[in-house]
């Protein structure tokens, strides 16, 4: 990774993690994304971007294996998405071969154009989720 790429990550993360994550948790119609710690066990609520396409919900990593909730997914790919207010059960996986880059395409705009203006290492994940409520 460039001097470049290093220092856009870590302000880039600093931010979401001080200021920007807090924020858009609090808003009852953010999609979120709940992993479990891989060290501590406890629940981990990240907002994300991505669009339910069937029983599937599709989104990017913008830092792809330096995310945190990346890091977790790989520890415990048990997962909880909150769609539209509700809470889905489901299991994650990466898709390393998807063109990240189009399937940003493809979920919303706003959120697929911060993935790509602050994105080094764009990862694609699906989540099948489970019937119901998790």
């Amino acid at each position: 990774m460039s001097r470049y790429q290093e220092f856009k990550y870590r302000a880039v993360t600093s931010f979401q993690r001080r200021i920007g994550n807090p924020l858009l948790s609090r808003l009852p119609r953010q999609t979120l994304l709940e992993t479990k710690g891989r060290k501590s066990g406890l629940p981990r609520r990240t907002p994300i971007g991505g669009r339910r396409i069937g029983r599937e919900f599709w989104f990017v990593s913008e830092y792809g294996d330096r995310s945190q909730y990346v890091r977790n997914i790989r520890a415990h790919p048990q997962v909880r998405v909150r769609i539209k207010g509700r809470w889905y059960a489901g299991t994650a996986h990466p898709v390393p071969h998807d063109d990240a880059r189009a399937r940003l395409k493809t979920l919303p705009r706003l959120n697929s154009a911060a993935v790509r203006a602050v994105g080094t290492q764009l990862l694609t994940f699906r989540v099948d989720l489970i019937d119901g409520p998790g």
